[in-house]
Parts: structure tokens; C-alpha cells; sequence
């Protein structure tokens, strides 16, 4: 079972990463350009991450291997899904929701990095997170 306190601090951990990976070089980069950034930033916090991870989905019997790529999963038990849009749609949150419902996560991070501050990027997805 993950521990709440476990998964807050992982949540801390990386919204710091992205918000000095914000500060220091701005927004308006290429998405795959933060990636990049973001996995060494994590990293260097001595963390686990890995990008595009294939995650399927099961639906009465019918697997779809390869359903989606999640952006970035730390320590396996953390989803963040990154962008670099001038600003997030509904949708953003809704894909972030499906993924931790389908991934049994109950937190994700959707950092957008075009945005002109990073706090206006942010935002927590939580699947019945307590």
C-alpha cells in the first residue's frame, strides 16, 4: 500500500524540479526539450523515472498493448504528464485522470511549460487520493 506522505513528497520533489527547469530557461520550448530536462533534474534528486511508458488498456477481453505513453512515471507511483502549450484544455486533465485511473495511481502532476509563470501550469490530478 503507498503511503500518502510517500507520494507528497515525491509530488514536492518535482514540482521543484519543474519549477526551477521554468525559471531557469522559460517557457515556449519544445515539450520534449522539458522532458529531457525534467528526467535529468529527477534524477540528479537521486529518484526513478522513466518516459513513455506503454501502459495498456483491457476492456471486456480486448487488450490495446500499447494505449498510451505516459510521459514520466516516478518511482513508479507518481504520473506526470508534461506540455508545452500556450495554455492546458479540459481535456489535459481528463487524459491525466484516465491515465491514474487505468495505471491504479492516485496522484498525477500536468505541468504545462508554456505557460508564462510555472504555478499557471500546474496543476494536482487526484484518483482517489485521500
Amino acid at each position: 500500500m503507498l503511503r500518502l506522505e510517500e507520494i507528497e513528497a515525491l509530488a514536492r520533489t518535482v514540482v521543484d524540479c519543474g519549477y526551477h527547469l521554468h525559471r531557469e530557461i522559460g517557457p515556449g520550448l519544445l515539450e520534449s526539450v522539458y522532458q529531457a530536462m525534467m528526467i535529468a533534474s529527477i534524477r540528479e534528486r537521486g529518484l526513478q523515472v522513466a518516459s513513455e511508458v506503454s501502459v495498456p488498456i483491457r476492456y471486456k477481453g480486448v487488450v490495446i498493448d500499447n494505449a498510451f505513453k505516459a510521459d514520466l512515471i516516478i518511482e513508479n507511483k507518481l504520473l506526470i504528464e508534461l506540455k508545452s502549450t500556450e495554455r492546458t484544455s479540459s481535456v489535459h486533465a481528463k487524459q491525466v485522470l484516465t491515465y491514474l485511473r487505468l495505471l491504479q495511481m492516485p496522484l498525477g502532476l500536468l505541468m504545462n511549460f508554456g505557460q508564462s509563470t510555472f504555478k499557471d501550469g500546474l496543476q494536482r490530478i487526484v484518483n482517489d487520493h485521500r
